[in-house]
């Protein structure tokens, strides 16, 4: 299969009064056409961050994209002026993103029509009458009811669930080639986030569009993602196909993260969740060796002594960044 976006050793630094934040510390990823992948870890470990740095969202001062290449359709993203025309030209017509909170992220001033159809005439260059006419196919496409009348209505006259299929109708309005997908069901209930989640698989199927799915939430990718990505404190711990993350985890913060879910068919003694001890490391103060180690349960006595290992692959596409052997639960 064709990568649609290569992500190598991205690095994205934030220069504070107190230090140097390495929010993001050599990242690498890849995405295929038409695939559906997952980057989860808890809050603050780099996710949204890595995806924003992919589309030079970056705020300039204090964070700085110091290192690293971000490939799409052959060319390297980080090249181009954050911005530039070149750059504009890309977010939101070939890699689209749908923000974490859709009541924050829409303009409360201006009506939803107007936020849709200029999308629609500044990349696709139509026409105001047309493009409105196209903003109504597109909210009907993602459930908006009444769309003709309701086109015309402020965000705050929409729920979280509705402005949040405004959001993916706006991503969708340019047919772009990738979707980000930042905690896309935060701000709405259970039962719209199965149809929001179910809305956005169908569009990948209908658009060949390839989807990134960043979360902390392990029962949206367990369901949708082929492939996940676990981060921890700015760096890529494990990666592999969905069924390797979940059947054979290797890493101790994967364990952890699974501990952490509760299982179906589990009895009322069984089901007590396990928190993972101790707090993340300060990202100013970043250890030489696994960021991991003050809460491993698994450390061996070369995890003390050296470095953080690269990721290394253990079979097929699974890929793991630790010493120890986790095989055998403690």
């Amino acid at each position: 299969m064709t990568a649609v976006l290569t992500v190598e050793n991205l690095k994205t630094y934030f220069h504070t009064y107190r230090g140097l934040v390495k929010a993001v510390d050599g990242v690498s990823l890849y995405i295929n056409e038409k695939e559906i992948i997952g980057l989860v870890g808890e809050s603050g470990c780099g996710k949204s961050v890595s995806m924003l740095s992919v589309l030079q969202l970056i705020s300039t001062p204090p964070g700085e994209i110091v290192s690293g290449r971000v490939i799409f359709d052959g060319q390297d993203l980080l090249q181009y002026e954050a911005k530039g025309e070149k750059m504009s030209s890309i977010r939101g017509a070939k890699i689209a993103m749908i923000f974490q909170e859709p009541m924050t992220s829409l303009n409360p001033v201006l009506t939803v029509a107007r936020q849709l159809t200029e999308t629609l005439e500044i990349h696709l260059h139509m026409e105001p009458r047309i493009a409105r006419a196209r903003a109504i196919e597109l909210l009907q496409l993602v459930g908006i009811p009444d769309a003709k009348n309701r086109i015309d209505s402020y965000p705050h006259q929409f729920s979280g669930g509705m402005c949040q299929r405004v959001m993916i109708a706006m991503a969708l309005s340019c047919n772009p080639k990738m979707l980000i997908a930042d905690e896309p069901t935060t701000a709405v209930d259970v039962t719209t986030q199965a149809q929001l989640l179910e809305l956005m698989q169908d569009m990948v199927t209908k658009f060949n569009t390839a989807l990134i799915i960043v979360t902390h939430n392990l029962g949206v990718v367990a369901r949708y993602a082929e492939r996940i990505y676990v981060m921890y404190s700015g760096r890529i711990v494990e990666s592999g196909l969905s069924d390797d993350i979940f059947l054979n985890p290797r890493h101790p913060y994967t364990i952890g993260l699974l501990k952490c879910v509760p299982q179906l068919g589990e009895t009322r003694e069984e089901r007590k969740l396990v928190p993972i001890k101790g707090l993340p490391p300060n990202l100013i103060d970043m250890p030489q060796n696994c960021a991991f180690l003050p809460r491993c349960e698994y450390s061996v006595a070369r995890c003390q002594k050296e470095p953080c290992p690269p990721l290394t692959l253990i079979e097929g596409q699974h890929y793991v960044s630790c010493y120890a052997d986790t095989r055998e639960k403690p």
